[in-house]
């Protein structure tokens, strides 16, 4: 090219310039139509140019325009799920939001209708916490002194203290919402349909009160869900103590399997069973001790070379298959003594280990669960009924009730003085400590595991047997599994029988109490006499105000707890009903979302109904167990449906160090100054293209983030650039032109517009993003470039390239509106005067026109240029030195002889030859990765080797097939073994190679010389600030050496820079210009 006018498409070509041409002359003025966005500028900043585009929507309401203009269409529903507002939004948000953004203006272009209210989650334990806070608020019982009405007030106004910067936040990254039209949990409407579904449960038997033995929160002093302890950072590292510790058995229960056992083996009267756990803080509470029927058990002599001397000689009973496990302990020299059943030792009893509970009835003995297994530990599992599941299952089944010596706040009650008052974590030290002084700690080492944290403070969690109220999951989880399967369709896929459809396949019954303020009352009154019981529930506001003669203006606590009214089934008329202090999970609020937001059934009923399940929703992967999950389970409960139809459940985004974002190790490049810097546009498209969207996590990095521009933004742009410098008057749509590369490129954007169709219509948004890509590239990289001598000629000679130019540019502008809304927006109403791209239909692929052979003939041409520019590469020859011979080596390469002028043109060289003996030049090697091909092959993996070897394999669609059985990526590599490697490359897309003359002479180095002059007047010219249009005259010092070279070319160098004057000076002190090679250049304007 002569000039490289601003930020052109020749700013991102590698094409060489010998054929470039000084007439270009720019005429402009044609574009743009409208200045709403400032003046046109081939070098935009994109940033600047969003916010004027977001001011543009804003005083148009475009938005609102795009939802008004669907009237009467086919509805599309999308469920926005609600984010907490009491915190800033993170790149997690921004990237689900922009798919949040994507899918409705598609689906808006494709002529549905689709709403988009933006809702916020209120209640639960983030709001209380972020509350506390703020509040300087250490423990409940402050909250309480505050007074409960107090404190609730202010979690009210608390919970939405970053709305505003929320809206902007959206706003900023073009997500178009109804924010004025949004819900919110705490809303009284809202809170209705949540007590409404409570009841509905109830009246279906899927709601149920229960003690059970659950996730506690001592620090948030509150029950949690099974599936809130497997969302993100709930697990974490932790190093605690573990303990071995001895149960010396006492006898056996009477008419127990043991009373025979011990009177056949007395041995047993001296013999300690031992128990491993990881939580010594649980060892006061022991009840009991379980063993598995079917597991061997031994007792085992102590030897003297034990590593706990004073246990040596002494009898200890543990699994046989586990006295490997504590050699050390009971030392080389060890007896087994007598081997056991674990069936026969049911009965034996024990001396607790602490005095607290002795007297308990039925505690103190060896029972049997299938449970126990002998993966770790002993074999023999210690039991403490009030904190874990299977003991207390255990336990109830032998009579021994569970006893609780530990409060809500964590620690120890007086029921075990010792360690009154201590956190349980606290104790373990001393209870260890008193364990080792009695003389009961066989073993004691530190173990670092993965636990259980809370979600929200962080801290660990305790399991406790505590009151709750729960939905019967159970019940409902073959249908939930089956809807799953046969009605929901996932992307990735591999979620829905995976991660979602295991997680589901193991549901267990839900906790939905919680022992807190702030959030939806659980609507139970229960009598406050057991004398007199009573439960009553309720579903509406309606059914408050019949029972209790008051309509409540709230359903907030105090407020609603205040409710009270005699017992009707107390003819004494004392008790009362009163509400049980509880409310629901935060997580039940969200899961109710789908009606609730439209106070379903007591409004919008029909409309509900008829519009459920939605359409398409979207969140990230640990959602699977959050509210993808609820919301599954809510509608299926209520309704006998899944909640929604299609979901994407993206992967995570992580810093640029790989690991969790980080505020203090500021791992990430921060929001705004990406906004500021590269755009929302740019970060839209690194996020969409990244396998994040396919369920992969991500690293955010700025040299990422600033691709989305180089890969997107700029080609684009470009592209209008270009039309937008040479265009004299408005061109028109057209695909009439019968020039090869117009026909090329408006057959490549049918092709597109079909792929990126296919690709939206399956929420495919990262494939569609690659197709975008790849044609931007094909327009600014092939088709802008190769056709760049018919633009300089200008559109009163060739009006088809600006009409071909404006067609493209029109219909790619509509098929990447939803991937780049504000620049398309910028170059639509620049281009067209339309009101909005976000306005217009999505692009008919029939007014198009099609030719797949075109298209896959050019783009084969295309990767034969840029396989040979990699041989050029390779053996550092420029591209403006021509070549003399292109061998296109494949099986029907005779297809591509018509595109000879095209492939010389752009690979700079003198001849191009064509052969379909591909054996002539090179060949591939295919080779086997046994070990990865092993696995799935098994006995076959020889049989393929073997034919591999012996050259009996074929390349079918890209796939290897050797003696007819298909290989799979990584199972094999293939390998090029050229005749001349150093010249010859592979070409993409097909099975063959090029071939290139790499050979230079005399006259092939002086035109590259030549070519080199030029270029090096072009710069000069530029830096002289001349017009494109400028006669010249041109005094050109060349080396001696490099004299009869510049004689020779002379007209062709004078001819190019628009030099009307042309002399050549050999030798002598350097000239004004450096033009390179030693040469300098004087020139002045004619």
């Amino acid at each position: 090219m002569m000039f490289d006018h601003g930020s052109d498409v020749e700013t991102v070509s590698n094409s060489n310039d010998v054929n470039a041409s000084a007439e270009a002359t720019p005429a402009g003025g044609a574009y743009p139509r409208t200045a709403d966005f400032g003046k046109y500028t081939s070098s935009p900043k994109f940033p600047e140019l969003e916010e004027k585009v977001l001011e543009y929507w804003g005083k148009d309401s475009t938005f609102q325009a795009s939802i008004d203009q669907r009237n009467g269409a086919d509805e599309y529903v999308f469920y926005d799920g609600p984010p907490f507002a009491n915190g800033l939004p993170h790149y997690g948000h921004l990237l689900t939001g922009y798919v949040k953004d994507i899918v409705p203006r598609y689906k808006t272009m494709r002529g549905y209708q689709v709403g988009r209210v933006f809702g916020w989650d209120c209640h639960g334990l983030p709001a209380e916490l972020e509350a506390e806070k703020q509040l300087g608020i250490k423990d409940k019982g402050q909250i309480e002194e505050m007074g409960l009405a107090n404190f609730n007030k202010y979690c009210a106004e608390s919970v939405l203290r970053y709305a505003g910067e929320w809206k902007e936040y959206v706003t900023r990254q073009a997500r178009w919402v109804d924010f004025d039209g949004g819900y919110k949990t705490m809303d009284m409407s809202y809170m209705e349909s949540v007590i409404w579904a409570f009841k509905e449960l109830y009246n279906k038997g899927l709601v149920y009160q229960g003690f059970r033995v659950l996730p506690y929160s001592w620090a948030e002093h509150t029950p949690l869900s099974n599936q809130e302890t497997r969302l993100d950072d709930s697990y974490k590292m932790r190093q605690d103590p573990t303990l071995t510790v001895t149960f010396p058995f006492t006898g056996a229960k009477a008419g127990s399997a043991a009373e025979k056992t011990l009177a056949d083996n007395p041995v047993l009267a001296d013999t300690a069973a031992i128990a491993w756990t990881t939580t010594p803080w649980t060892l006061p509470s022991n009840l009991g001790l379980a063993v598995n029927p079917k597991v061997t058990y031994a007792v085992v002599k102590v030897g003297e070379d034990s590593s706990v001397p004073e246990f040596a000689g002494k009898n200890f009973l543990l699994a046989e298959a586990l006295i490997g496990a504590y050699a050390k302990e009971l030392g080389k020299e060890h007896e087994v003594v007598a081997t056991f059943a674990g069936a026969d030792l049911e009965g034996l009893t024990y001396q607790p280990i602490f005095d607290y509970f002795a007297d308990h009835p039925n505690a103190f003995q060896i029972m049997v669960a299938d449970y126990v297994t002998t993966e770790d530990g002993t074999g023999v599992v210690h039991q403490a009924p009030a904190f874990g599941e299977d003991d207390m299952n255990t336990c109830n089944e032998y009579g021994i009730d569970v006893i609780i010596p530990v409060d809500m706040d964590g620690k120890f009650t007086s029921q075990v003085p010792e360690y009154q008052g201590k956190l349980v974590f606290d104790a373990n030290k001393d209870i260890i400590r008193d364990l080792k002084a009695a003389g009961r700690v066989v073993q004691h080492r530190t173990i670092e595991h993965s636990y259980p944290h809370s979600w929200r403070s962080g801290e660990p969690l305790i399991y406790m047997a505590l009151p709750s109220w729960f939905v019967s999951v159970t019940k409902i989880r073959e249908r939930m599994v089956e809807l799953n399967h046969n009605e929901i369709e996932w992307m990735p896929e591999h979620v829905r029988d995976g991660q979602f459809g295991k997680w589901l396949e193991g549901a267990r019954d839900w906790n939905i109490s919680r022992t807190r303020y702030w959030g939806s009352p659980i609507p139970v009154w229960v009598s406050d006499n057991d004398e007199y019981p009573r439960v009553d529930v309720y579903g509406s506001l309606d059914e408050l105000e019949a029972d209790f003669g008051v309509r409540p203006t709230t359903l907030h606590r105090p407020e609603i707890d205040e409710l009270v009214r005699p017992n009707p089934d107390d003819p004494t008329g004392k008790s009362m009903m009163r509400r049980v202090p509880d409310v629901l999970d935060v997580w039940f609020d969200s899961g109710s979302m789908p009606f609730a937001q439209f106070h379903y059934p007591f409004e919008n009923k029909e409309w509900f109904e008829s519009h459920a399940p939605a359409d398409f929703i979207v969140e990230y992967i640990g959602q699977s167990r959050g509210w993808f999950y609820l919301l599954h389970v809510l509608s299926v409960a209520l309704f006998d449906r899944p909640a929604f139809k299609k979901v994407v459940a993206h992967g995570i985004v992580l810093g640029d160090d790989g690991n969790k974002m980080s505020k203090s190790k500021r791992n990430y490049p921060d929001v705004n100054e990406v906004f500021d810097r590269d755009g929302s546009d740019a970060m839209r498209w690194f996020l969409m293209s990244s396998p994040i969207l396919r369920g992969g996590n991500l690293i955010v990095t700025e040299q990422g983030i600033r691709e989305g521009v180089r890969q997107a933004l700029l080609p684009m742009w470009n592209a209008y650039s270009f039309l937008q410098l040479y265009a004299s008057k408005p061109a028109e749509w057209s695909v009439d032109s019968d020039i090869i590369l117009d026909k090329y490129i408006l057959a490549k954007l049918a092709a597109t517009v079909r792929a990126v169709t296919e690709c939206l219509d399956n929420t495919d948004i990262a494939s569609a993003t690659d197709e975008v890509r790849q044609f931007c590239d094909a327009l600014t990289n092939w088709y802008v470039r190769r056709s760049r001598d018919r633009f300089w000629a200008g559109d009163v000679k060739h009006p088809e390239a600006f009409n071909t130019l404006y067609t493209v540019l029109e219909v790619l502008t509509r098929v990447a509106a939803p991937l780049l809304p504000m620049a398309t927006e910028v170059i639509w109403r620049s281009l067209t005067g339309g009101r909005s791209v976000h306005l217009e239909d999505w692009p008919d692929v029939d007014k198009l026109p099609t030719d797949d052979e075109l298209v896959e003939s050019m783009d084969i041409v295309r990767n034969v240029c840029s396989a040979t520019s990699r041989i050029r590469k390779a053996n550092q020859l420029r591209n403006r030195l021509p070549l003399k011979n292109l061998t296109l080596a494949f099986p029907d390469a005779e297809r591509l002889r018509e595109y000879t002028d095209i492939v010389s043109s752009e690979v700079n060289v003198d001849k191009v030859e064509f052969t379909s003996d591909v054996d002539s030049v090179g060949r591939f090697e295919v080779s086997v990765n046994a070990r990865v091909a092993g696995p799935r092959l098994g006995k076959d993996v020889q049989k393929v080797i073997k034919a591999v070897k012996s050259g009996n394999y074929e390349v079918v669609d890209g796939t290897v097939v050797a003696d007819g059985i298909p290989l799979q990526e990584g199972e094999y590599t293939r390998n090029l073994v050229a005749i001349s490697p150093d010249s010859t490359a592979e070409v993409d897309g097909v099975n063959g190679l090029v071939v290139l003359d790499t050979e230079l002479d005399e006259d092939l180095e002086s035109r590259g010389w030549a070519a080199d002059r030029i270029r090096g007047l072009q710069d000069a010219r530029k830096n002289a600030g001349l017009e494109v249009t400028d006669r010249i005259s041109v005094k050109l010092q060349v080396p001696a050496e490099r004299e009869e070279w510049a004689n020779r070319h002379a007209d062709l160098i004078a001819r190019e820079v628009l030099a009307t004057a042309f002399e050549v000076v050999a030798g002598g002190e350097s000239l004004s210009y450096d033009v390179a090679d030693g040469c300098s250049a004087d020139i002045a304007k004619q």
